[in-house]
């Protein structure tokens, strides 16, 4: 089945203990799409500016990931996000966020996009979320993705969003906050009172928990040695997620079994 992201495409400037990098390819569009492209083929939408070049354009290339519906707005410059970790890489603090052509975007879908049988919305402004599912109102099954910004800054809308989607992916403490509710399994229940089929519960470094309408499934993370920085890791988490769905047959994301396997 065809697959859509829509999303941040980012250069990202990280800091952690072991290191620095400066300019990254990143964004919530890139990550999800790279994991994806291991499952099936995808399609990226997403604003960019003079200095995105022909090498970022390759990296997504080279995976297969299709590029015709990122828009290249002349004269602009690509959303830039700086950030730093301690140790504890499960927390982070913002150094400096540059909007760029991202704040004006404005998103323009292709005819292939519209016809997407799979749609993911990356963590952008939820009206542009709602906006983008109506377009794509032929898609059989949509995941959505946000942030605690849009929680504390436009829950009612995210509320909204989060009831036209089949499949939500959050932070273990997003759930928590978008519900008002301290008990995760409680606030997982109310967000599917929405309408969404499933939600994804993200824990970081300890795994994530998959709730569906009658039970649930916790799964750890595989541990590794080597951490250095996990920029974009739920990103990645919700394309593999969503790309192996869209490797299976038609109405796997109705069986509690295939959503288990994605989570692995």
């Amino acid at each position: 089945m065809s697959l859509v992201v829509i999303g941040s495409i980012a250069f990202d400037s990280v800091r952690t203990p072991f290191g620095t990098r400066e300019r990254m390819l990143g964004g919530s569009a890139v990550h999800f799409a790279l994991a994806a492209s291991f499952f099936t083929d995808v399609r990226v939408v997403g604003p960019v500016g003079d200095d995105f070049g022909d090498a970022e354009y390759q990296v997504l290339r080279e995976r297969g990931v299709e590029t015709s519906d990122v828009e290249r707005v002349e004269g602009g410059r690509t959303f830039f996000w700086a950030g730093e970790y301690g140790y504890d890489l499960n927390t982070r603090e913002t150094l400096d966020t540059q909007l760029g052509v991202f704040g004006e975007f404005d998103p323009k879908l292709s005819d292939e996009t519209r016809a997407a049988d799979m749609l993911f919305l990356g963590n952008i402004q939820p009206d542009l979320q709602r906006e983008v599912r109506r377009q794509c109102d032929g898609a059989r099954l949509v995941g959505l993705d946000s942030m605690n910004l849009w929680i504390e800054t436009a829950r009612e809308s995210l509320l909204a969003a989060a009831g036209e989607v089949d499949l939500l992916f959050l932070n273990d403490s997003e759930v928590r906050e978008l519900m008002e509710e301290p008990n995760l399994v409680r606030a997982a229940r109310r967000v599917m009172e929405l309408g969404p089929r499933a939600v994804v519960a993200k824990q970081g470094e300890y795994g994530a928990s998959l709730y569906t309408a009658d039970r649930f499934f916790s799964l750890p993370a595989y541990p590794l040695e080597t951490v250095r920085d996990p920029t974009g890791a739920g990103d990645c988490f919700a394309g593999g997620f969503m790309g192996y769905l869209a490797s299976r047959d038609e109405g796997a994301a109705d069986d509690d079994t295939e959503l288990r396997r994605a989570m692995t």
